[in-house]
């Protein structure tokens, strides 16, 4: 008996007033080796009743109060749609209102150059006939001005100077207007590329130029549609870019030669479905329409990216914090402490399986567009990779295999790449194919009359 005393007055824990006493659940026995005995002393169960009266008299009256998920902040989609709506109305709004003045212009030099357009019907290949003759002065002048440069440099470099400046001015001077756009767009990606090696931008660019659906911000949906990270990943998207996004023939050829080759691509769908605007509109250029296309499909697929991180990837790891909270397991015994570290471990485990919201940027949204609408306008023709195996295949079967391709990572949990993106970019180019070219007939009719007056 006096052994028994003694024992339960060494294994009491003396009673302080602390946070620690006050919040910290009763005292856990299954580390002592005294178990079966301590459970049995009498001492230690009144020991037991005491901190549980206590605990109960100290901790505040249970209440339902708001959930886990109610008291943090919820990723919001309205700012987004906002801008992508804002943003796309008015880049076609300035593209149509642009092409409308330099259509204007070209008409009235044309007539002022010579008296025959007054008598004659001018026509969108004449204007592009005369932009083209004036673009090719323009780089005879440049080349005569940077040889008298080059005379004042050793004769030995004046041969590779003016080589290479031929090798990039002739190629321009060849190549069709959409496929210099394209070189533009892929120059500017180029450009994004490098300021992201650059280690003092690299804070800057992170914030910027990718768009985190968890952030709140909205214009980084426009700036990661020009950003990549990765040579392999700018290289990817700048050829694709320049295979779909120009036109693969003159503005003078014949419809039939245009149709037989394979590569006739966005960039001529457009310019076609212009040429068949009744009453004809003119339009000596078509890059404005077709950059308005290239932004509003990027902003389209990266809009629908973000509505599916913030309205069911974010729910499902909140949800799954909040379970993982509120399932926390008694360990009073040895084998409590043991399933209850198991299922710590299992959960951190899950917690990293679905705390994968990951930023976005890239131009392959936009591309997908591009590639969609090209199969769609042009169903005979064929693609084939820049890389082995090269067959040619039919280009619809090939978007039906990156699409499908597409949702199987979306369905197996791929993030390598942003597979909803490319779903995102795909539906614009459909929807664009339907109805695209109407709604630039109407924006042209409109800006014209406005212009006129004024």
């Amino acid at each position: 008996m006096l052994w028994t005393k003694l024992r339960c007055q060494t294994l009491r824990p003396p009673f302080t007033w602390s946070h620690k006493t006050l919040f910290q659940p009763a005292r856990q026995f299954s580390q002592t080796s005294f178990r079966p005995f301590l459970r049995q002393s009498r001492c230690l169960r009144q020991e037991i009743s005491t901190n549980a009266s206590l605990k109960e008299n100290v901790s505040p009256p249970a209440h339902d109060g708001p959930s886990f998920y109610e008291k943090i902040s919820k990723p919001g989609i309205w700012r987004q749609v906002t801008f992508v709506s804002v943003t796309s109305f008015l880049a076609f709004s300035l593209a149509a209102t642009q092409t409308t003045l330099e259509t204007e212009y070209w008409t009235e030099r044309m007539v002022a150059v010579s008296s025959v357009w007054t008598l004659k019907t001018i026509t969108n290949t004449d204007l592009k006939r005369a932009q083209t003759a004036e673009l090719i002065q323009g780089l005879r002048e440049s080349l005569a001005n940077i040889q008298s440069v080059v005379q004042q440099l050793p004769v030995l470099i004046r041969p590779w100077v003016n080589l290479a400046c031929l090798s990039v001015m002739q190629p321009y001077a060849d190549a069709t207007e959409g496929k210099r756009l394209c070189w533009k767009i892929c120059l500017l990606n180029a450009g994004v590329w490098l300021a992201w090696k650059l280690k003092p931008w690299k804070g800057f660019m992170t914030v910027r130029f990718m768009h985190y659906p968890l952030s709140g911000l909205s214009y980084t949906l426009l700036t990661s549609m020009f950003s990549h990270r990765s040579a392999i990943h700018l290289l990817c998207n700048c050829l694709a870019l320049e295979s779909f996004g120009k036109d693969s023939s003159e503005y003078f050829g014949s419809e039939s030669s245009l149709m037989s080759l394979p590569g006739s691509a966005a960039y001529h769908y457009l310019l076609r479905e212009q040429n068949k605007a009744q009453p004809d509109v003119l339009e000596s250029t078509t890059s404005y329409h077709f950059l308005a296309f290239f932004i509003s499909a990027g902003l389209f697929s990266g809009l629908v990216s973000h509505i599916v991180n913030a309205k069911f990837r974010y729910p499902r790891l909140v949800s799954q914090l909040a379970s993982s909270a509120n399932s926390a397991r008694r360990t009073e015994t040895w084998a409590g402490a043991v399933a209850a570290t198991t299922a710590s471990a299992a959960q951190s485990t899950s917690k990293k399986r679905v705390l994968d919201i990951l930023p976005s940027l890239g131009a392959s949204g936009a591309i997908y567009a591009a590639v969609t609408m090209t199969a769609l306008a042009f169903p005979d023709s064929e693609v084939a990779l820049f890389i082995p195996p090269s067959y040619p295949i039919n280009i619809q079967y090939g978007v039906g295999a990156l699409m499908a391709l597409d949702m199987i990572g979306i369905l197996r949990g791929w993030r390598l790449f942003d597979h909803w993106a490319h779903l995102g970019g795909a539906a614009f180019g459909i929807f664009y194919y339907n109805y695209g070219p109407s709604y630039w007939a109407y924006l042209r009719k409109a800006t014209a009359k406005v212009d006129k007056s004024t």
